[in-house]
C-alpha cells in the first residue's frame, strides 16, 4: 500500500485546511488509518485516527473538537478536516496505515506511512 498525504499549506491563525491522503497499490480493506505530525525538534506526534471502515475517530487532546478525521466512501482516500489552526499546529504532517481494527497511537503500530505535508500556521 502506498499512501500519497497532500493539502499543506500555509494558513493563518484561526483558518482551516483539508489534508487528503490517497491510498494505493494493494487491498485497502481492514486498514486503519491515521494522520500524526512531527514539528521541528519533537517528536512524531498522534494526532487522529480512524478505523475501518470508518465507524470510530480518535483525536489527541491537542486536536479535539479543532479537528476532523474521515473517509471516502471508497475507503481508499482518508481527510483531515482542520479547523482554527493554531500556530503550534505548525508541523509536517505524515497519513499512516495500519492492518488490524484498532486505532493505536505509536508510530511503531502502522506499517505503512506518506511523505508529509507541511502545514504552516502564522500568528
Amino acid at each position: 500500500v502506498q499512501l500519497q498525504a497532500s493539502g499543506g499549506g500555509l494558513v493563518q491563525a484561526g483558518g482551516s485546511l483539508r489534508l487528503s491522503c490517497a491510498a494505493s497499490g494493494g487491498t485497502f480493506s481492514s486498514v486503519v488509518m491515521g494522520w500524526f505530525r512531527q514539528a521541528p525538534g519533537k517528536e512524531r506526534e498522534f494526532v487522529s485516527g480512524i478505523n475501518w471502515p470508518g465507524g470510530s475517530a480518535y483525536y489527541a487532546d491537542s486536536v479535539k473538537g479543532r479537528f476532523t478525521i474521515s473517509r471516502s466512501n471508497n475507503q481508499y482516500t482518508v481527510y483531515l478536516q482542520m479547523n482554527s489552526l493554531k500556530p503550534e499546529d505548525t508541523a509536517v504532517y505524515y497519513c499512516a496505515g495500519r492492518r488490524g481494527s484498532s486505532v493505536l497511537s505509536r508510530t511503531q503500530n502502522y506499517d505503512y506511512w506518506g511523505q508529509g505535508t507541511l502545514v504552516t500556521v502564522s500568528s
